[in-house]
């Protein structure tokens, strides 16, 4: 049974040749698939959280390092070990060698995690997120390809924990797009780097170095370097009044007197309509309440053949109706109403 969850844009695949494993980083050796700086992924060390010392501490037990006591339970495969079991899970897809590939590379889930320590704050979140992507690798991983079951794992969580930070980081999203999550994970490093080397790190230089646009740059650098602001948040009006964010906002409805005169115009016009109706008679009533006034109205062509004459002839009849109702609208109320010739 293979380990099922959602997938990253663009997977990299086992069964590839390991040259074209290579080819995602020889693009920039400081950016990779994803658009971040990564390094080797060597085999997952052992590993000591040290909990943090303080006196107000609410308790006295660390979730992280319970965790981490947890997975140092669990003990690592030797090459040899990790070559027949990978083997036998391809051939079987035994869910107990499952779990044990698993298990033996917790550490380096946790190994990872501490790379984006600082991009996102809630340690135990990335962990969860790098070992749903770590089974994802594990189902896929090929074992006659030549590449380390470690090596391949890393891209997986990597690209778990990448999207969980830029779904999670903000209230709104901002690495929507591909450009956009290389941004986000190397603008300001970019910016520091270039400053450093002397240059002056405009939106244009950072484009390039990155393979993006100049605009892309300004946006995200716009949307990075500005916070959130929630709409609540009391602020006060002219006359000292604490009022909520949202109410000073300017509506994009309508304003109510605005509303309301509206109405009383359009009950007006209905009403000299109906008395305008009562001056018509014939053709002239049929196209006036089958056509001008209908919200289906007929076509041309339909009232002539219910009239026994040519469509041009009734549209002839309707010019001249328009212009009769033209002349008396605007004789009992003024410019204000605009009647079509």
């Amino acid at each position: 049974m293979r380990a099922q969850g959602l997938e990253p844009d663009a997977a990299p695949n086992s069964s590839a040749d390991p040259a074209s494993e290579a080819s995602l980083s020889s693009r920039d050796p400081d950016v990779d698939a994803q658009g971040i700086d990564t390094s080797e992924v060597g085999e997952p060390k052992q590993l000591s959280v040290a909990p943090p010392e303080s006196k107000t501490a609410l308790s006295v037990r660390d979730p992280l390092q319970a965790y981490v006591r947890e997975v140092q339970r669990h003990p690592l495969l030797t090459p040899d070990e990790e070559k027949t079991l990978t083997r036998e899970y391809e051939r079987t897809g035994d869910v107990d060698v499952a779990r044990r590939l698993v298990t033996a590379n917790l550490r380096l889930v946790i190994k990872l995690a501490y790379e984006y320590r600082r991009a996102y704050r809630n340690m135990m979140d990335l962990i969860q997120e790098g070992n749903i992507g770590l089974m994802q690798a594990v189902s896929r991983y090929d074992p006659y390809r030549g590449v380390k079951l470690s090596s391949y794992s890393a891209w997986w969580i990597r690209a778990y924990m990448l999207r969980y930070i830029l779904n999670n980081s903000r209230l709104v999203k901002l690495g929507t797009t591909q450009a956009q999550r290389k941004l986000f994970f190397n603008l300001n490093k970019q910016k520091a780097k270039l400053t450093a080397m002397g240059i002056e790190p405009t939106p244009e230089v950072i484009a390039e170095r990155l393979g993006v646009k100049p605009k892309e740059v300004v946006e995200m650098d716009r949307r990075m370097s500005s916070a959130e602001a929630s709409l609540d948040t009391p602020l006060g009006d002219s006359e000292g009044r604490q009022v909520a964010r949202v109410e000073l906002m300017a509506s994009a409805d309508e304003a109510t007197d605005e509303i309301v005169a509206q109405s009383q115009f359009d009950k007006l016009v209905n009403q000299h309509l109906a008395i305008f109706r009562d001056t018509l008679a014939d053709k002239d009533l049929r196209i006036f309440d089958e056509r001008m006034t209908a919200d289906e109205p007929l076509t041309l062509q339909e009232l002539g053949n219910q009239f026994n004459v040519s469509r041009e002839r009734v549209r002839q009849i309707e010019a001249r109706l328009r212009k009769r109702l033209g002349d008396y609208l605007r004789s009992e109320l003024g410019d204000a109403v605009a009647v079509d010739r």
